[in-house]
């Protein structure tokens, strides 16, 4: 936290756990509750915690008047708390220590009887989150010890250098300023990595870098310095600061879905360049690692299985309303209750999977969806596909096209969605 804000020494006590949050979690600026919401704006239970502790399902239903979150009281478009609007979602990497700050701060005023305005709480942990990037913080700490920080780098030279061996033009479009940038992709692709970019822009400001179009571009040196000369030309082997999207499209010439742009943050990312300027869009989501080993693992599969099978034993016997069946029924219900909450907790204790809340997808994946063509784990997964390959979409089962459990009208086969909220 910041020198001149008086936060208690004792803060610096609590250890960083790197497992307590997931990304997409929202925060209720003004409650300093952070929750999982899924696509249709529901909280899920039992993912609200204030500080490092769970909110009881009650408390939460008393608080939002059931579990429903109004769009209006939802972030803008970017994710961002504004208008007047509570919730945050917090969508990048950086936000993981940014949640996890706020929550151990949170429990230490809690655990202490100590009366804090929430809003100041939060903006505090903001600022301080953005001066460790503004104020180079971030970047001297990592360019000093680049191998702590940098686990393993991926087979990114192998990817790039069979896109250039194809004749794919590339280009590197990032916020971090220059000699961080050659300092990390020297440790990663190589001395020569800038041979392998016909454009390289730092200090982009995305996403402004996509809407400002008054800003131009400017050459920066071998030795960091900016110089002045208008930019007619963006020349392979150069590094420009600045600029924007509007000038990057009439310099280059590359528009439209011929282009294939990658990066990890949905919104600062991939969503105006889908929407207004109708590039095609690829996300980085490294957590898809994991979740797809636990996915894979026999003991998953084997309790998936089961849930499916018993939620359709329940909608099946429903109809049976003598006691013996209720009791039945009632047992059924409690065993998949138990086994949601055992598959909750494979990927992570307090939050679950970043991609599903029980049987609806996260907004997180609702958001990845609306703004990515494709997503993968990392960059080197197109390795194992021809540079030539097709993603086809593939056609997702609507509703009244999955197979009935019996033969009463489709409209017995609306979504679950409002299940958990009926009981």
């Amino acid at each position: 936290m910041h020198s001149n804000r008086a936060y208690p020494v004792e803060i610096r006590k609590y250890e960083y756990d790197p497992n307590f949050a997931i990304r997409g979690l929202h925060y209720d600026v003004q409650r300093a509750v952070l929750m999982k919401i899924d696509a249709f704006h529901y909280i899920q239970l039992g993912t609200v915690y204030r500080g490092l502790s769970v909110v009881p399902d009650e408390e939460v239903i008393e608080m939002y008047e059931g579990s429903h979150v109004p769009l209006e009281q939802m972030s803008d478009f970017y994710g961002k708390s504004s208008h007047g609007n509570t919730m945050k979602q917090f969508m990048d990497i950086f936000s993981l220590p940014e949640m996890t700050l706020l929550s151990c701060v949170n429990e230490y005023f809690l655990k202490n009887n100590i009366d804090y305005e929430p809003v100041h709480l939060y903006k505090d942990v903001k600022d301080s989150i953005r001066d460790v990037h503004t104020k180079g913080i971030m970047y001297r700490a990592i360019e000093a010890d680049i191998e702590k920080y940098i686990c393993y780098p991926e087979q990114t030279r192998a990817v790039l250098a069979k896109l250039a061996d194809h004749g794919k033009k590339m280009f590197l479009i990032t916020n971090s300023p220059s000699s961080f940038v050659d300092k990390g992709m020297r440790y990663i692709v190589g001395k020569d990595w800038r041979d392998l970019f016909d454009v390289v822009i730092v200090q982009a400001e995305k996403p402004n870098f996509f809407n400002d179009k008054r800003r131009p571009f400017r050459k920066v040196n071998e030795k960091g310095v900016l110089l002045w000369d208008k930019i007619y030309k963006l020349q392979k082997g150069q590094i420009y600061k600045q600029g924007n999207l509007y000038e990057f499209l009439k310099l280059t010439g590359w528009r439209g879905s011929k282009v294939l742009y990658f990066g990890d943050h949905i919104y600062s990312d991939l969503a105006d360049l889908t929407l207004k300027h109708g590039w095609r869009t690829g996300a980085i989501i490294p957590e898809l690692r994991s979740e797809l080993r636990i996915m894979n693992t026999e003991q998953y599969i084997q309790t998936m299985t089961w849930l499916q099978t018993l939620t359709g034993l329940l909608e099946q016997m429903q109809v049976h309303r003598d006691a013996e069946s209720q009791l039945v029924l009632q047992e059924w219900k409690k065993e998949r209750k138990e086994m949601r909450e055992m598959t909750k907790g494979s990927f992570n204790t307090q939050f679950g999977s970043l991609f599903r809340t029980d049987q609806n997808p996260t907004y997180f994946l609702r958001r990845l969806s609306r703004f990515a063509d494709i997503y993968m784990a990392s960059l080197s997964c197109l390795l194992s596909y021809d540079v030539s390959h097709t993603f086809y979409p593939r056609r997702t089962p609507l509703q009244h096209e999955l197979p009935a459990w019996s033969d009463r009208p489709p409209a017995t086969r609306l979504p679950l969605l409002q299940e958990a909220q009926a009981k």
